[in-house]
């Protein structure tokens, strides 16, 4: 599979185009249930992209995340929250807790970050025995990752706390019933009655919320949808070069005003994780992570209207790969609070003279 996307650095994972070949074709197996996630975690783990936090190169890990959401999107997806947990924990975690990970990490292990709360939320008990209790949902990647950050408690003390997730019988994949993304095995893990003893506490109470990591981390997902879209209009594309229609200007005009719409939204994810790590309010980083993160889902989502009208039925048949891949990015498309960070970002660059240069200032 061409993935349309810029050349990665040097410092990148080895052979990346192979490396995306492979999550490529496993991407249909791996909706169906008959070859393990974890096969192609462990295809990433084998090209040195799992020790990456996404902050030691900023472009480079963008990149990264697009080539593989345009290859595999529900890896992808498992992907970014390991490389999120990884920030985090080496941004808020101590010295020891950062060479616990490093030792997981050389062990197998991998990481997620779980925040949705279950029906009843998680939170730390003190009596009789401090413990766990409530749950988390759409906890992606259940039986791949093997160390999850849960977010404990809520508001403004909300903690992260590391926790072996690898318990079976606390895992109900039954409630994940969404026509996309069926290959991350999401669902809800139960902490119930956990002990608190089995708890590594990472920073302290609010570290969490603290921008311009959290919302300003954003850029992260816009790079995976901006992939995806790119990679959905390439497959498109080698589709219609198959049926000798690819040459139609009807065809080259509507995917190709629809692959500009990605190029922009590759761009602006480009600057805003360029921009995060950046000296600056954080305010203005976390405006620019959130206008790349709702760029990229229009142009995805008018990549997706392109390919249903270029492709026509055949896009809808079950078996079609354009259709899987649609399907996919169209959940993954469906991200939290997404009218709340359009007006947190217009309140930030239009609220005031001069604010609407943002990070281009």
């Amino acid at each position: 599979m061409n993935v349309p996307t810029p050349p990665l650095r040097p410092s990148a994972p080895t052979d990346i185009a192979e490396l995306c070949d492979e999550l490529f074709a496993a991407a249909a197996d791996e909706e169906r249930g008959t070859r393990p996630i974890a096969h192609s975690i462990d295809l990433l783990r084998r090209a040195g992209a799992l020790t990456q936090d996404g902050a030691s190169d900023l472009v480079q890990s963008a990149r990264l995340l697009m080539r593989i959401g345009a290859a595999n999107l529900p890896v992808g997806r498992l992907f970014e929250g390991h490389m999120n947990a990884l920030r985090l924990i080496r941004l808020y975690g101590s010295d020891t807790q950062q060479r616990s990970t490093t030792q997981l990490l050389d062990n197998g292990g991998f990481f997620g970050v779980w925040g949705a709360d279950g029906p009843v939320p998680a939170t730390l008990k003190d009596s009789p025995t401090p413990q766990l209790d409530g749950s988390k949902n759409f906890a992606s990647g259940l039986g791949t990752v093997t160390h999850a950050l849960v977010t404990v408690n809520s508001g403004p003390e909300v903690r992260l706390a590391l926790i072996d997730v690898t318990d079976p019988a606390r895992a109900d994949l039954s409630g994940w019933n969404m026509l996309g993304m069926q290959a991350t095995a999401s669902g809800s893990y139960d902490f119930a009655g956990l002990p608190a003893q089995d708890i590594e506490w990472i920073g302290v109470p609010g570290d969490y919320l603290q921008e311009p990591h959290f919302v300003g981390g954003v850029w992260r997902i816009a790079a995976l949808q901006a992939g995806a879209a790119a990679g959905l209009l390439d497959q498109a594309a080698a589709t219609l070069r198959q049926m000798g229609r690819m040459q139609a200007e009807a065809q080259k005009t509507r995917l190709m005003t629809a692959l500009m719409q990605v190029w922009a939204g590759m761009a602006l994810t480009e600057r805003a994780a360029q921009a995060s790590v950046a000296e600056g309010p954080a305010e203005r980083i976390v405006s620019t992570s959130i206008s790349a993160r709702l760029l990229t889902e229009e142009a995805a989502l008018g990549a997706i209207k392109a390919v249903e009208q270029s492709l026509g039925l055949r896009h809808f048949d079950s078996e079609s790969t354009t259709g899987r891949m649609a399907r996919d990015l169209s959940v993954y498309l469906r991200q939290a609070a997404r009218d709340a960070f359009l007006q947190r970002a217009a309140d930030h660059a239009l609220g005031q003279d001069g604010t609407v240069w943002g990070v281009f200032d």
